[in-house]
This record gives C-alpha cells, structure tokens and sequence, in this order.
C-alpha cells in the first residue's frame, strides 16, 4: 500500500470473492476426482476385469505349474483382491518337495509364483523303481512310470539296509553339490570285513572303494585326489584307510599312495 492511499472496502470485497471461489472450485475438482476414483474402484472390485487372469509359476523343477496353483487355491475366478500373499504361499510349501515360494499380486489382475524346492541328491534303485532323496534327507515315494530316467543325481544301488540308507544319507548331504553331483553311482557292497563297504562310480571315469563311517570326511578330498592322478590313467581310488590308487591295467598288482599332507 502507497503511503497515504486507502482502500475501501468496495475495493476488496471482489478480490475477495474471487479468492473464495477459487478455493471453492479447487475444493470441487478434489471432491469430484475422489468420487470417480472410488466409483472405478468399486466397479473394477465387482467386474470381470478384477478377476485373476494370469497366473505364472516359476523356478519349479520337478513339482508341476499345476499342482503349485491347485495348492495355492488361486483360481481364474478369484478377485484379485482376494488374493492372500501370504495364505498363499503357506498353502503351496506344505508340498514336501518345497523349500521356499513367494507369491506376488501383479495389478491390475495377475499373480507370479516363485518356487524354490529341495534338491534331489540321489536316486534310490529298488525292484526296477526309482526313490528320489531330497537335500533334507527325506525321501519321496516312487516315480512314475512315464518320467525318465533319473540322470540329475547319483543311483543308489544295491540299498537293502534302511538304517544303512539313513546312515549313509546323513553323510552324503555334508559334501558340496560339486561333489555329490560327480558320482554316477553308489552300490553298497558289504563284505565280512566291513557291512558298511560301498563302491562308486563316478562321472570322470574313476571309481571308489570307501565305507559309510566318515565318508564325507574322506570324500571331501576327493577333487585334490585327483589333481595328483593321471587323467588318462583311470582305476580304483580307495578311500577305506588311507588313500590309494590302484589303476585298472595293472589288475590291481600297484598301488600309488596319494599325498594328503596338504589336506
């Protein structure tokens, strides 16, 4: 205000009222957009459109799509905002081959499933059947008939023993997946000497002959073993006391003892 100069009051009420109703229209514009969001909130939450209408299943191996959605009891008729995360989740991992799942809303109607399940560590070979054995130890009923040949982790052979399975399950889930995954095959072989014997063949062409009793222990150094081996050279490494190596074309008459003083 100049100095000396009145405003009167004339002056000031439109300025006034031009205010208030710009307040007033802003109020508006909020009020109104509020009313439509709620009014397409409340139409989507009872249409088709709301519905779940992709559901996706990931990082399952063995475990079909179709059992994880069966098990998660998300339907294409259930609302999306229905879906219970973690209900969910909880219903698909009582499947014992299941380690961990996470379930995850995709708005505006889709659901994504991400499965992580227990690995397979061996396969038991039983009067022409296969029993998988999973990382935690548990074993699961036998495969059907249509499913291939189990070629993702070692057979198990000549098992008769269940105390002796347990026994040598225990022991096997020490080693690294390196490891366990470079055996082909593992026979439990008994002799008067030892009932606890086994005898493996492995995936680089070398066999094994070691016991149950400390077997992670023993096999835990089988890659520095053999690093000190002739690759072209194959034969017996014998884990049962001490190390030794017997090659095949010496029918067993030399035996090389491996150095494991930086074990």
């Amino acid at each position: 205000m100049e100095k000396g100069k009145v405003v009167t009051l004339e002056d000031r009420v439109p300025k006034i009222k031009q205010q208030r109703k710009q307040k007033a229209n802003r109020r508006l514009i909020i009020y109104l957009s509020l009313f439509f969001i709620m009014l397409f909130l409340i139409i989507y939450s009872q249409s088709p459109l709301s519905r779940v209408s992709g559901l996706t299943v990931s990082g399952n191996l063995h475990v079909t799509d179709e059992e994880v959605i069966t098990l998660s009891g998300v339907t294409k008729e259930t609302s999306i905002w229905r879906v219970n995360e973690e209900k969910a989740a909880e219903l698909i991992q009582q499947h014992k081959e299941i380690a961990s799942v996470e379930v995850q809303r995709i708005f505006p109607n889709s659901v994504e499933i991400t499965i992580d399940e227990f690995k397979r560590i061996a396969y038991i070979y039983e009067n022409g059947n296969y029993y998988p054995v999973m990382e935690n130890g548990k074993m699961l009923s036998v495969l059907d008939e249509e499913d291939s040949l189990p070629d993702d982790a070692p057979l198990m052979l000549n098992w008769k023993n269940g105390e002796m399975v347990e026994n040598f399950i225990v022991e096997l889930i020490k080693l690294p997946e390196s490891i366990i995954y470079s055996i082909s095959e593992i026979h439990h072989t008994p002799t008067d000497i030892d009932p606890y014997h086994i005898t493996m063949f492995m995936n680089d062409g070398y066999e094994v002959s070691a016991t149950i009793r400390d077997f992670s222990d023993k096999m835990a150094a089988y890659p520095s073993i053999v690093e000190q081996l002739d690759p072209e050279v194959k034969g017996v490494i014998n884990l049962e006391v001490g190390t030794f190596f017997k090659p095949y074309d010496t029918g067993g008459e030399e035996e090389e003892e491996t150095d494991e003083s930086d074990r």
